[in-house]
């Protein structure tokens, strides 16, 4: 198995040793939980609907760096402290898909890494 480290200008990289943000294997591409974290480290201030944003401009750097497009994702899953307001993660999701949208999970956690964090979405795309 071939797996390569892919890597967007645009998204921060963890510290070594910690996790890959996004990693190809073969035509599969997978995209770590990704937050609304600034490369600076800092969360957007901001609710669910700007957060969604974020994460959604971040998923779609990678995939792009991966040989890909938002429409080759096929799973999503979204992780939410409140799911009350999942109409504004709906929102932002419209913005970034179109034709058929992925597969997708939602679930209500109690937390997320840091108090600010308000969701947390983890997608999986296959190329070709």
């Amino acid at each position: 198995m071939l797996k390569e480290r892919i890597i967007s200008p645009s998204v921060k990289e963890p510290a070594p040793g910690m996790w890959s943000n996004c990693l190809k294997v073969g035509n599969q591409v997978f995209i770590s939980g990704m937050t609304a974290r600034q490369p600076d480290g800092e969360t957007v201030l901001g609710a669910e609907y700007e957060q969604s944003q974020v994460i959604f401009q971040k998923i779609k750097d990678l995939v792009e760096a991966a040989g890909g497009s938002m429409n080759n994702i096929i799973k999503m899953t979204i992780f939410v402290t409140n799911i009350a307001n999942n109409s504004a993660v709906w929102k932002a999701r419209q913005e970034f898909f179109e034709g058929d949208f992925p597969a997708c999970t939602l679930v209500e956690v109690k937390s997320l890494a840091k108090p600010e964090i308000l969701l947390e979405i983890e997608a999986t795309a296959i190329l070709g």
